[in-house]
């Protein structure tokens, strides 16, 4: 079953703030034409930092399944197995670590012995019942 990944407005208003200052920046030398042909590489790097922060707006997601918890923000994936999964912890923010995630309040995935993932599915309670269905052990805390 598929999850999209919940967005809050901090998170819109990061991505699509940056963006538009980044690509307002990249039109306004365009036009006043004050860029000289050698430094039109920095226009692309600015470019391809934009595109990276679109597929990761658009293209983060959390896929489960009788194989494990699957994962997708932008460039960054991975998957990690149902049986590897030890506690949830709902609701809770985590400020350090890995977060292929768009959202606070989500949800801290535990697993193995100390790993620790966040991921913002749009509604965790689903999100909850849906792997419970898969392990049953998988400790659920707030």
């Amino acid at each position: 079953m598929k999850f999209k990944s919940k967005k809050d407005k901090l998170f819109h208003f990061l991505i699509l703030g940056s963006n538009a200052f980044l690509v307002g920046i990249t039109v306004f030398v365009l036009i006043t034409g004050e860029a000289e042909k050698h430094e039109y590489w920095e226009l692309v790097l600015i470019l391809g930092v934009v595109g990276l922060l679109f597929w990761m707006y658009f293209g983060t997601n959390y896929e489960l399944s009788k194989d494990g918890l699957m994962y997708r923000c932008g460039p960054l994936k991975g998957k990690i197995g149902i049986d590897r999964i030890r506690e949830i912890v709902k609701g809770k923010t985590l400020w350090v670590g890995f977060k292929p995630a768009t959202s606070r309040n989500g949800l801290i995935v535990k697993y193995d012995k100390y790993n620790k993932i966040y991921i913002s599915p749009e509604t965790n309670e689903s999100f909850i019942e849906k792997i419970l269905e898969l392990n049953s052990d998988i400790k659920i805390t707030e």
